[in-house]
């Protein structure tokens, strides 16, 4: 939903008006406001004209310019919502490899994007959000704790938005997003068709790694294996929180020889703790990641993991928010297990 950011009417110091814009460029008083606002139902071509009339005509309207350079047939605002009580920490390597994705994306469609500064807490944060942004749309990075807000603004507003995310039950809103669970499953079942029989989840409360470890449980029970609490270990998505949750597990002598990680940053922390507590990986344990980042395949050793596509990922993002439809329903990206060196086979 795009509000008027007020310009219907506004004098210059010169006392140009949107009527004498509206007369120069041939078309409606309303269209050459929507075109200031910068409003997807108005044509690059059309913006592009009155824009420069306005420029030419010392009209003052650069506080309703876009965003996005001129020449772009539209722009993108990428929003991370608050998680635990803070924003999502936009330097973790696998969100830098989403927006680098959403980005080439974006080039494909002739289309700009900026990552805003915003990240919401609230529903009226959702609001603001996607009802003041001269963007053509919002890309959410993740649900956060706003699924029952998120749901909210789809069916109270005409927000042109689309969540990077969990498919969350009775959910309104398009997401894109992998099977978590089907991926936590994938993990448990490869560790244990190799022998592993005391295999650790570490995830955090976020709703992907919940559908993990779901996930995992289910594939705990399908190998005929016992679901010890001690191995279901709570662990954020930051290394060193992993690193430093089992090296606790290890000094207490917690005995696991398998890892299914709810993300690569978590597996990798836990190879950390495992290799300066002397053991060795796969020897002695191996470990699964989640998400196929780039350090995953640079890692010694290279790391197992679940991968997620981000270049569909990007590619789904860009096109669900500038065609945007209310009717689009979620969609899941290919779950696949990447067997590397960190699980031995």
């Amino acid at each position: 939903m795009t509000i008027s950011l007020g310009v219907m009417g506004t004098n210059s110091n010169n006392n140009t008006t949107l009527q004498d814009l509206a007369k120069l460029a041939g078309v409606s008083v309303s269209t050459v406001s929507r075109a200031l606002n910068d409003e997807p139902v108005i044509s690059a071509k059309t913006k592009q004209r009155i824009w420069a009339l306005a420029r030419d005509h010392d009209y003052p309207f650069r506080h309703y310019m876009p965003a996005a350079p001129i020449g772009a047939e539209g722009s993108i605002a990428i929003v991370t919502p608050h998680m635990r009580g803070r924003p999502v920490p936009l330097t973790h390597p696998f969100f830098l490899e989403l927006i680098a994705q959403i980005g080439e994306a974006a080039r494909t469609r002739d289309c700009d994007f900026i990552v805003s500064h915003t990240s919401p807490d609230n529903y009226d944060d959702l609001v603001h959000a996607v009802t003041t942004s001269r963007a053509s749309g919002v890309i959410f990075l993740g649900q956060g704790g706003l699924h029952d807000q998120l749901n909210q603004l789809a069916t109270a507003t005409n927000g042109r938005f689309v969540v990077w995310g969990a498919h969350m039950p009775g959910q309104k809103y398009c997401s894109v997003g992998s099977d978590n669970h089907l991926g936590g499953r994938r993990a448990t079942l490869h560790l244990a068709r190799m022998g592993r029989r005391n295999i650790m989840f570490l995830g955090g409360s976020d709703p992907e790694a919940l559908q993990r470890r779901r996930g995992y449980l289910e594939g705990i029970k399908e190998s005929g294996l016992d679901a010890d609490p001690k191995l279901v270990v709570p662990v954020e998505f930051e290394l060193e929180a992993a690193e430093a949750a089992v090296a606790r597990l290890l000094h207490r002598g917690v005995a696991f020889d398998g890892i299914v990680a709810s993300s690569d940053l978590i597996a990798l922390g836990a190879i950390r703790a495992i290799k300066r507590a002397g053991k060795t990986v796969p020897g002695d344990v191996s470990v699964v990641g989640y998400d196929d980042m780039l350090l995953s395949r640079l890692s010694t050793p290279t790391l197992s993991t679940i991968r997620q596509d981000t270049a569909e990922a990007g590619r789904l993002l860009v096109s669900r928010v500038l065609d945007f439809s209310p009717d689009h329903l979620p969609v899941h990206l290919p779950t696949d297990l990447i067997v590397r060196e960190s699980c031995g086979g």
